[in-house]
């Protein structure tokens, strides 16, 4: 999986598809990820000491599959490609633009 934590991303799939928002965790063992304001679902959540109980409205993972990153020039969904620079450092790239993503 070559998505990192911060990345800007659009959904291809499910019931969220269009939406975009940034990368806030990878589960790389699951193939997963969990995007800003995206695959919003309930958990209801039992009160202690510290918090108040409640339905709170949080972020659930969606497969990495379903999402592809945001090409910096065009703003459109892109694969991600890798090559490397001058100094001999792999680096990620932008399929569509030749854009680097690091």
């Amino acid at each position: 999986m070559n998505f990192k934590t911060g990345d800007k991303v659009v959904v291809i799939a499910g019931k969220n598809k269009g939406k975009e928002g940034k990368i806030i965790n990878v589960l790389r063992k699951e193939n997963r990820v969990v995007i800003e304001g995206v695959n919003i679902v309930k958990k209801h959540v039992k009160s202690n000491g510290q918090n108040a109980g409640g339905i709170l409205e949080v972020e659930a993972p969606i497969h990495a599959s379903n999402v592809m990153i945001v090409d910096p020039k065009t703003g459109k969904g892109t694969r991600i490609g890798h090559t490397v620079d001058k100094k001999g450092k792999k680096i990620r790239v932008a399929k569509k633009s030749n854009t680097n993503l690091d």
